[in-house]
């Protein structure tokens, strides 16, 4: 049985998928209650094993993995793929809906009482699992992301711009507070992991190195570096603030094609963010132009106000000699 409609505003939600939204609604409330009792009823931080992709899962991981499922059973999902399951989980063969999503983003951060968040995408269902999810970005129907912070909001969009909810914890039920979100054209903020420097490739340096330089550099504008380490906080700032995010792929093993995941995780922030007036790119193509190939398969991530994005792509289109000869001067160098 579908919750009810009081726990989510739907006149941005097309009808189809407000069963779905509702039951979202409900289990990212359940989580947030979950959330502002860590340590008192459990220690939500305590490790839990790893996922199929090797990464390090928490007590938190599991458990939102758990409600996330049941929503997505109860709101018309036929199709189930988080970035905690080995595989995808099929569990109405007449739903019309496929979910892809993070149940925890940031979880690494969870005993630290730094935002943390779920990012999910809605697809229409194809006949085989796998089929729903491996295919065009693009042909998302809808996607989010709730964070769970000071506030709890869900910030979602259905390709009629972003809408901000904010949970009202008293009354239990979110309430639209932003129709319309944009991001600001204009900032001087961009993060970054500025601890992976010499691993980056020569235009990733030659970008930060000019940022670094501020007036004194050929931007002739100081910036401020920010690094929180949760995409979804990250997200949030951007659509707030303005600016731009990197996570660029590097010379670590593992990390040759980026670290995070593009179904999960840059397709749903690409359409959030297209949607917000600004622009993703795995650093030169938009992430919006890519297709899924594996469940689990990761890229590298650039995305925030549309100017600055495509600033960093230029830097990858200049000539390699030319490259080179910024990367010498090195971060945090006149």
């Amino acid at each position: 049985m579908a919750s009810s409609p009081d726990i989510l505003p739907v006149r941005h939600v097309p009808e189809a998928c407000r069963p779905l939204m509702q039951e979202l609604a409900k289990a990212a409330i359940a989580l947030a209650r979950l959330i502002a009792r860590n340590g008192l009823d459990c220690a939500l931080g305590a490790a839990a094993g790893q996922n199929s992709d090797g990464d390090q899962q928490k007590a938190l991981d599991v458990l939102a993995d758990d409600l996330f499922l049941i929503a997505a059973r109860r709101g018309g999902v036929r199709h189930y793929a988080s970035e905690e399951q080995d595989a995808v989980v099929e569990l109405n063969d007449t739903a019309p809906h496929a979910l892809a999503i993070d149940p925890l983003d940031g979880s690494s951060n969870i005993d630290t009482n730094v935002s943390i968040g779920t990012i999910f995408s809605i697809y229409p269902a194809a006949r085989e699992a796998e089929a729903s999810f491996l295919r065009p970005v693009n042909e998302q129907t809808g996607a989010g992301y709730v964070i769970y912070g000071p506030q709890t909001a869900l910030v979602l969009t259905f390709g009629n711009g972003v809408q901000r909810y904010v949970l009202d914890a008293d009354a239990g039920h979110f309430v639209l507070v932003d129709a319309q979100v944009m991001i600001p054209v204009e900032s001087s903020e961009f993060a970054i992991n500025a601890s992976n420097y010499r691993h980056w490739a020569r235009p990733v340096r030659a970008w930060v190195d000019d940022a670094v330089a501020g007036v004194d550099g050929p931007r002739g504008k100081n910036f401020n570096m920010r690094w929180i380490a949760s995409l979804v906080a990250e997200t949030h700032r951007i659509l707030c603030r303005g600016g731009v995010f990197l996570y660029p792929a590097d010379s670590r093993k593992g990390y040759e094609n980026g670290r995070l995941r593009l179904l999960y995780e840059c397709a749903p922030i690409a359409m959030l963010v297209a949607q917000a007036g600004g622009g993703a790119t795995d650093g030169t193509d938009p992430i919006l132009s890519q297709r899924v190939t594996r469940l689990h398969q990761r890229t590298p991530l650039v995305f925030g106000s549309l100017a600055k994005v495509a600033r960093v792509a230029a830097y990858h289109d200049m000539p390699e000699s030319e490259a080179a000869l910024f990367g010498k001067r090195g971060l945090f160098r006149s």
